[in-house]
């Protein structure tokens, strides 16, 4: 075991992934990053992610490209229709809607229209998340609006093992995969094997166990929940979080098995207050495990609003550990 970020991990996974397959390529703007400073330095990216690839592998296997996300996805797109593994960087989700045509009309239904014959092994990275100032076009956190999209696959890891893991799994796919990195986690630091086995898509976490509520939470949330979980348990509330790492396809039998214990249910994201994450998974509890409820479901998502620009104004903005103790407390009155 050793300890690493989650950009690290990612970086490390991809390092490992294109050693063994030389059908991987990875593509987009500035994942080579640094090519006009003095020396060459090459700096992977804004976040540093794909650092040290082009050195390893070459400028045909890591492309810098265009600002361009309609062009480079839909370059993707086709190579991974004729025999490639793309793995693709939009550097915010935000710039979705530049290449939203490519990704939901092409990239996800390649698979359908051909009735299969056509493999689209297509993993698109990018980034989520408030609470660095970025202001509300950098700043979003779109996983439930791609979700929607039949033929995606669409990840939130919160861990660095979780972040390299389903990264290996999603090259490994056969369709479109789309991880979102929260930008406030990159720099968190968690045990990982060496190896960074792959997480299999479609299987949750119960990233601490409990009995009285049940609390699902994704990306940057997790760690607010088991921070409001510690809290709570010394008021004597055992809280389960579960951490469901993708949300399509959904570990539905995880939620409702520990909501069927706990008979109570908070949902925490930092996506859409309206027809996001937390709206599926209170649809999950109230169509498949109404028997179950002891309260109502409840979630807990910023408002529904653009993210706000100023930092004091964004901290309001996103759920806090505190909103969730003081949501669960009220649940459990």
């Amino acid at each position: 075991m050793a300890s690493m970020t989650i950009a690290q991990a990612l970086n490390k996974a991809m390092h490992q992934i294109m050693k063994v397959d030389a059908s991987v390529v990875v593509i987009g703007e500035d994942v080579v990053g640094g090519s006009g400073l003095s020396g060459g330095e090459e700096l992977g990216g804004v976040f540093g992610v794909t650092k040290g690839l082009a050195q390893a592998f070459g400028r045909e296997r890591v492309i810098d490209t265009p600002i361009s996300e309609s062009a480079f996805v839909g370059m993707a797109t086709g190579a991974a229709m004729t025999g490639l593994k793309p793995i693709v960087e939009v550097m915010f989700c935000d710039f979705f809607g530049v290449c939203f045509d490519q990704v939901f009309n092409q990239a996800a239904k390649a698979r359908f229209l051909s009735n299969g014959r056509i493999k689209l092994p297509l993993v698109i990275r990018t980034t989520m998340g408030a609470g660095d100032g970025s202001g509300a076009m950098h700043s979003q956190s779109l996983h439930g609006l791609l979700a929607s999209v039949p033929g995606l696959a669409v990840v939130c890891p919160s861990t660095p093992a979780d972040a390299a893991g389903l990264l290996k799994s999603a090259v490994a796919a056969d369709g479109p995969v789309v991880i979102f990195e929260h930008k406030g986690l990159y720099g968190v630091s968690g045990e990982v094997k060496a190896a960074l086995p792959a997480v299999p898509l479609g299987k949750g976490n119960i990233a601490q166990p409990g009995d009285d509520i049940t609390l699902v939470a994704l990306s940057a949330m997790v760690p607010k929940a088991l921070e409001a979980a510690a809290t709570l348990k010394a008021d004597g509330i055992s809280v389960e979080v579960i951490d469901p790492r993708t949300v399509h396809p959904l570990d539905s039998d995880m939620i409702l098995a520990s909501l069927a214990k706990t008979g109570r249910l908070l949902v925490v994201d930092e996506g859409a207050a309206f027809m996001g994450f937390a709206d599926r998974v209170l649809s999950l509890a109230a169509s498949e495990g109404f028997a179950s409820l002891k309260a109502a479901p409840q979630k807990l998502t910023p408002p529904h609003t653009p993210v706000p620009y100023g930092r004091k104004a964004e901290e309001e903005w996103l759920p806090a550990a505190t909103d969730i103790v003081a949501t669960v407390k009220s649940m459990l009155m």
